[in-house]
């Protein structure tokens, strides 16, 4: 199996609409690995991030508040099968910044 270590998604502003940021390729199964959070602003700011479509039951965050000027690094091991997508969402629209980073594993 090969795998390659990579920045999946971002950085990006997160809107306040549920939206997709990453889709796994065909055959291939993705471990997100780090996620990184960045709120410039001067307020704090919810976050929510599924695995699948958004649904209380597939939310990896949900309304997690990510504090004024700062950064939050979350680390950890998260599977994501082939086609399956990660969505993600804001409590104020285009404030936060989000990057994936995780590794990609394909046969052969």
């Amino acid at each position: 199996m090969a795998k390659t270590a990579k920045r999946l998604a971002g950085p990006a502003q997160v809107s306040n609409a549920a939206a997709t940021k990453y889709t796994a390729p065909a055959s291939t199964t993705t471990v997100i690995r780090h996620v990184h959070i960045q709120n410039p602003s001067g307020a704090p700011v919810t976050f929510t991030m599924s695995i699948g479509a958004d649904a209380a039951g597939t939310r990896v965050f949900d309304a997690f508040t990510i504090a004024a000027a700062t950064t939050y690094d979350w680390y950890g091991y998260v599977v994501v099968a082939a086609a399956e997508i990660v969505q993600a969402f804001a409590g104020t629209n285009n404030i936060l910044t989000l990057t994936l980073f995780g590794d990609e594993l394909t046969p052969g």
